[in-house]
């Protein structure tokens, strides 16, 4: 069950001026997480980060929420008799925050279905690669491996597979001579920093909506289209079931 107060599958807000709440679960350093932060920061953004989780207690995640005034808390797997035990009680955590949207900014533990139900297409998730291609925990060095010469990241709606629920924005960045894995995955993680407080806020918003693997923004929903620098960052694109698009792509980079 979703948490008293936070809005329903499908259901916008009438007041845009509202602030939105944004749970953050993480594994790591927390740099997405940091993006989400001062996207929030600035002046009229409409975000507040209510709530930051790790499945890992050294997380320095964690820190930059309690440097940010951010509450934050440690959920373990080892703390818990099974998985179902540890979703039940992360699902719980995070829904007595009240959360508008919840943001996974490299959260590294398969979500069950107890909670992605919980949450119906309030989840974003932000993955490494172009999906559907290189899915999983390897993504930037197994798009090395394979020879790509063009990777980037996907944020994207969480469903109950892993890295596959409707895209929201896709980016791409081109394989330089010479990348490895860690140069590689720093140019993506400006992409991810770029588009994911942007995917957030239209999902808290309620702006988004989904049909079988597509989503899109509906016409006249006042989403932003110009990213940093005047890159262009169109959201998902306006379409209907069964109507051509009548948007840009998600992002022209990734046009062939």
């Amino acid at each position: 069950m979703a948490a008293s107060g936070a809005r329903g599958p499908g259901e916008a807000r009438e007041d845009v001026a509202e602030t939105r709440r944004v749970a953050v679960l993480l594994s790591g350093h927390g740099t997405n997480l940091q993006a989400m932060l001062d996207a929030a920061a600035e002046p009229a953004s409409g975000l507040a980060v209510a709530l930051v989780v790790s499945d890992r207690a050294d997380a320095y995640g964690l820190e930059r929420a309690r440097l940010a005034g951010v509450d934050a808390a440690v959920v373990r797997p080892a703390d818990h008799p099974d998985r179902a035990a540890f979703d039940r009680a992360l699902r719980d955590l995070v829904a007595a925050a009240r959360p508008d949207a919840i943001c996974l900014a490299g959260f590294m533990r398969i979500l069950g279905p107890e909670f992605v139900r919980a949450f119906p297409d309030r989840i974003v998730n932000t993955h490494p690669s172009l999906l559907p291609a290189f899915r999983g925990a390897h993504a930037v060095r197994d798009a090395l491996a394979y020879g790509v010469r063009v990777s980037g990241c996907t944020i994207h709606l969480v469903d109950e597979q892993v890295d596959h629920g409707p895209v929201l924005f896709q980016a791409a960045v081109p394989v330089e001579q010479g990348d490895d894995e860690a140069s590689l995955h720093e140019r993506i993680k400006r992409e991810e920093h770029r588009l994911l407080p942007l995917a957030v806020r239209l999902v808290a918003d309620g702006r988004v909506r989904t049909d079988g693997r597509r989503a899109w923004v509906p016409e006249g929903s006042g989403a932003p289209h110009d990213g940093p620098a005047g890159r262009r960052s169109d959201p998902v694109p306006p379409t209907g079931a069964g109507e051509p698009h009548r948007g840009a792509p998600v992002d022209r980079a990734v046009q062939t």
